[in-house]
């Protein structure tokens, strides 16, 4: 075992997440980053995202709360940047997108949607675009991320809410694309959507733009948990774990780019991609070492 200390965010629900020093001890398997590269520049000098890690998870904060964690530009770029240390940081398995305050995401953010009124066709291009970048960014990225939804969660916060893996909420959270009532599109978040929910429930949840509960959203599948607000991330960091635990990264990464594959084959073409994924899985060092461990009766450990 090898042991590094890190400033981190310790978490309080009924404050914006502060500094602490936390004592972090790596998985032999783990390669953890010297300490003078735990966080780049970049990551250092961001306003309104915070990341951190413990215990293999990568933890992305909307720290926004005063304006319910809304998006803008600048948030948007930030997010990306976490998300791809996230993505690199070798010390982390598994990701948690999650907000500071009582909202997860307001959508977008007042002030911005005043500054759009000013944009032609080629700014409003590049600027969706960049909002475009960052779902497909979570929606390809290699490691699994966790949506952990403590709030409400409106238009683009939905989007990053539902573009989540798996996301847990809590059972006052509202959800909801409301694009519609101010003569706006929900257009990127669709094309996941689809996917996701079908065409029935994505057409109701888009063409009447009403927030619907957690339950509801739970029901249509838009999210995979509810848990109880004072056990929400608890119940996040103990799913988080199980995974960093008893899954294989690689496994999780492929199954993750073949998922997302999948829907653009025809059946036929679907059925060859998914035989030669599984014949390549099987020649892999995790299969042999799952597999031998499974005949030993042995528990591995990932």
């Amino acid at each position: 075992m090898c042991a590094f200390f890190a400033l981190i965010a310790k978490e309080d629900a009924t404050k914006p997440p502060t500094l602490g020093l936390l004592f972090v001890t790596i998985h032999p398997r783990c390669s953890p980053l010297p300490m003078e590269n735990l966080l780049t520049p970049e990551l250092e000098a961001l306003r309104y995202i915070q990341y951190d890690a413990e215990d293999r998870i990568g933890y992305i904060t909307l720290n926004r709360p005063d304006k319910r964690n809304a998006l803008n530009a600048n948030v948007v770029s930030e997010l990306k940047q976490a998300f791809e240390f996230a993505e690199n940081d070798e010390t982390v398995k598994v990701i948690v997108l999650r907000a500071a305050g009582e909202v997860f995401c307001a959508g977008a953010d007042l002030a911005y949607i005043q500054d759009l009124q000013g944009f032609g066709y080629t700014d409003n291009l590049e600027d969706s675009t960049h909002l475009m970048q960052l779902f497909h960014q979570i929606y390809t990225l290699k490691k699994v991320v966790i949506g952990q939804v403590q709030g409400h969660a409106i238009a683009g916060g939905c989007g990053l809410a539902a573009i989540c893996d798996l996301t847990f909420a809590v059972p006052e959270a509202k959800f909801g694309y409301t694009e519609v009532k101010i003569g706006f599109l929900p257009a990127i978040v669709s094309v996941f959507l689809l996917r996701k929910i079908g065409e029935a429930r994505t057409k109701q949840l888009l063409l009447s733009g009403d927030p619907i509960a957690a339950q509801t959203a739970l029901d249509m599948g838009l999210i995979t948990f509810l848990a109880p607000k004072e056990e929400l991330a608890d119940r996040v960091r103990t799913y988080a774990q199980r995974l960093c635990r008893e899954n294989s990264a690689q496994s999780m990464e492929v199954t993750k780019e073949m998922l997302a594959r999948l829907p653009e084959l025809a059946l036929e073409e679907g059925l060859r991609y998914a035989a030669q994924r599984n014949a390549e899985a099987r020649g892999s060092e995790d299969c042999r070492r799952g597999i031998a461990a499974f005949l030993s009766k042995e528990k591995i450990g990932w």
